[in-house]
C-alpha cells in the first residue's frame, strides 16, 4: 500500500500546522515540514515540541527565509525532501502541501488512488508554447538573472533587470534541458524524487541557471521531472484542487464548500480559510473514516464561474467606434427570435425557411458550429462574430442578396440585442417562452458544464433554484428593456396567440403565419 511523505512548507498558524501533521499521520503516513525561518521563533517552539514525540514527522535540517518569487521555494523544499527520503525509508510517494491545503478524501480512498495510479503527478507544460503565463514576463524570467525579491525590493528587482536588458546581458538556457512550468502542488514517486535530488548534485549548471531565474517554483521540478522521467509515467495534472479568481488570487473555500470539495476529482484542495473550523472539522473528521463512497461530478471551476457571474450583469468593454457608427443598412430588416431552448427555436427557424422565402441563420453568436458561408475569416469563431457583430450581418444580408434575415439569439445575449436594436435598420423580436421542468433543467446544467452524471441529488437542488432565476432574470431584462416591435409567444398561450405572434414577426399573411405557428412537436424537448 502507498505510504506517503508529505512536504509541508509554512509559515504560520502553528496550531493549525500541528493538528494537520497529527492528522496526517494517525493514517500511517509520514511529514516533513520546513517552517519558513523568517516567522516567529516561538511558533517554530511550539510545533517542534508538540510534534517531538510523532516518530512519523521530520523537519528540514535546515530552515532558510522563504520569500515569493524566490529561489528560497525551491531551496525549502529540497531540504525538506532530503529530510523525508532520510527519513522515511518506506515512503512511496512524496506529496507537496502547504499549510492552506487540506484532505477533501479519506485516507483509504488517497492511498487507494495513489496504489491504481503508478505515475507521477505534476503539471508540466512546454514554458515557451503553452498559454499557462497569461501576461507579464515570460522568456524575461529565464534569459536575464534576479537577484532580488521583487515584492520587497521592487526598485532594485527592475533596476537590475532593466540594466541587464538595456546593455543585452542576457544567458543562454541549459542547452539539453527543455523548461516546463506548472503548479507546485505534485505528487511523485520515490524513485522519481531520489532522481531529482541526484540531478541537483550531478547538474550544478542547472542548479545555478535556476537559482537566479524568476518564480523558479512553477518551473524547476516541473522542468526536472520531464526531463528525467518518461512521458508515458507523468500525468500532467495536480491532485490539489484550486482555482483562482479573476484577478489571479487563489480562491479561498469556507465553510459551505464542504458538499462541492467533496464532489471534485482531486485529492486535496486549497486555499482553506483559516476562519472555517467547520470545515477543517468536517474534513479531518472524513480523513479518517472508513468505506466512503465518493459521487465525482468535477462541476467546481464551472459551477464557480456561473455562480460569480450572475453578479457582472453589464458590458465589461465599450462598443469599438466602427461598430457603433456601422449600420445594417435602413433598408434592412434583421428579425431575432430568442429562445433558451435551442432546439425549439431552431424548429421553428426551419418552418420558416420552409414557407417563405426569408434566408435564415441559427445560433451564430451562441454556438460555435453553426453553418455559415465563408466570410472571408471573420465568420471562424464566436470571438471574431461577435467583436465584428454589425460587420458580420452586412455581409450576410449580401450574401444572400436580400432585405430580410431571421436568426436566433440566446436571451443573455443581451447585449447584442442592444446593439442591434440600436441600428439604424428595422429590427424585431420574437421572444419564445418555455416551459422548464426538473427533468430539462437538470440537463441543461450538464449541457453547461455546471453537473455531470455524478452530480449529487443535494447539489442539483440547491443549483436548480439558481439556475430557473437565471432564466426569469434574463427574461424580465429582455422586458426591461423596452425594445420596439417586441412580440412574445408563450408556450402556454393559445394556438390563436401563436398565429398572431408569429404574424406580427414575420409580416406574413395569415395562412402562412398558421403553418409555422402549428409546427409539429414544437415544445417537445
Amino acid at each position: 500500500m502507498a505510504k506517503i511523505a508529505f512536504i509541508l512548507l509554512c509559515h504560520k498558524d502553528p496550531e493549525a500546522i500541528v493538528q494537520q501533521a497529527e492528522r496526517l499521520t494517525a493514517a500511517g503516513d509520514y511529514i516533513a515540514i520546513h517552517f519558513d525561518a523568517s516567522a516567529k521563533q516561538d511558533h517554530y517552539r511550539t510545533i517542534r515540541n508538540a510534534l517531538a514525540d510523532n516518530p512519523n514527522v521530520a523537519f528540514a535540517v535546515k530552515r532558510i527565509k522563504c520569500g515569493w518569487g524566490e529561489w528560497s521555494l525551491v531551496q525549502a523544499t529540497l531540504y525538506a525532501v532530503q529530510a523525508a527520503v532520510d527519513t522515511f525509508p518506506r515512503a512511496t510517494h512524496f506529496y507537496m502541501l502547504s499549510g492552506d491545503c487540506q484532505p477533501i478524501k479519506t485516507a483509504d480512498y488517497i492511498h487507494d488512488y495513489l496504489d491504481n495510479n503508478d505515475c507521477d503527478f505534476i503539471e508540466s507544460f512546454d514554458y515557451f508554447d503553452s498559454d499557462w503565463i497569461k501576461t507579464g514576463m515570460k522568456e524575461e524570467r529565464l534569459i536575464y538573472r534576479h537577484f532580488f525579491n521583487e515584492r520587497t525590493q521592487k526598485w532594485r528587482f527592475y533596476t537590475s533587470f532593466n540594466l541587464q536588458k538595456r546593455f543585452g546581458l542576457t544567458r543562454e538556457i541549459p542547452h539539453d534541458v527543455q523548461i516546463q512550468i506548472g503548479s507546485q502542488w505534485w505528487c511523485l514517486r520515490r524513485q522519481t524524487i531520489e532522481a531529482v535530488l541526484e540531478f541537483t548534485h550531478e547538474r550544478k549548471d542547472v542548479m545555478r541557471f535556476f537559482r537566479t531565474t524568476w518564480i523558479p517554483d512553477e518551473t524547476f521540478f516541473q522542468t526536472i521531472v520531464r526531463h528525467l522521467i518518461p512521458e508515458k509515467d507523468i500525468r500532467t495534472r495536480t491532485l490539489t484542487f484550486l482555482m483562482f479568481t479573476d484577478y489571479g488570487m487563489p480562491l479561498t473555500f469556507y465553510n459551505d464548500h464542504y458538499d462541492l470539495l467533496l464532489s471534485q476529482d482531486y485529492l486535496f484542495a486549497r486555499k482553506i480559510s483559516p476562519e472555517a473550523k467547520e470545515l477543517k472539522e468536517r474534513l479531518g473528521k472524513l480523513y479518517a473514516e472508513h468505506d466512503v463512497e465518493f459521487q465525482i461530478s468535477a462541476e467546481g471551476p464551472s459551477l464557480f464561474t456561473f455562480l460569480t457571474g450572475r453578479g457582472r450583469i453589464g458590458r465589461r468593454f465599450a462598443s469599438r467606434f466602427w461598430e457603433t457608427e456601422s449600420t445594417l443598412g435602413r433598408d434592412r430588416e434583421l428579425m431575432i427570435i430568442v429562445c433558451k431552448k435551442w432546439h425549439v427555436a431552431k424548429r421553428l427557424l426551419e418552418m420558416v425557411r420552409q414557407e417563405t422565402n426569408i434566408p435564415t441563420v441559427a445560433y451564430l453568436f451562441n454556438e460555435e458550429s453553426t453553418p455559415l458561408p465563408d466570410l472571408g475569416g471573420i465568420q471562424a469563431t464566436l470571438g471574431k462574430r461577435t467583436r465584428h457583430r454589425r460587420a458580420l450581418m452586412r455581409m450576410l444580408f449580401d450574401y444572400y442578396d436580400t432585405n430580410r434575415l431571421v436568426m436566433c439569439l440566446d436571451p443573455s445575449s443581451l447585449d447584442l440585442l442592444h446593439d442591434f436594436f440600436g441600428d439604424r435598420s428595422m429590427t424585431r423580436l420574437l421572444e419564445i417562452q418555455c416551459d422548464f421542468s426538473d427533468e430539462y433543467l437538470v440537463g441543461h446544467a450538464a449541457r453547461i458544464g455546471l453537473a455531470g452524471p455524478q452530480t449529487p441529488r443535494e447539489t442539483l437542488e440547491r443549483l436548480l433554484p439558481t439556475i430557473q432565476q437565471d432564466m426569469v432574470l434574463e427574461a424580465d431584462r429582455i422586458r426591461d428593456a423596452n425594445f420596439a416591435n417586441h412580440v412574445r409567444l408563450r408556450q402556454s398561450g393559445t394556438p390563436e396567440s401563436h398565429i398572431a405572434a408569429v404574424q406580427a414577426f414575420l409580416s406574413e399573411t395569415s395562412e402562412v403565419s398558421q403553418k409555422i405557428a402549428e409546427t409539429d412537436h414544437l415544445f417537445a424537448d
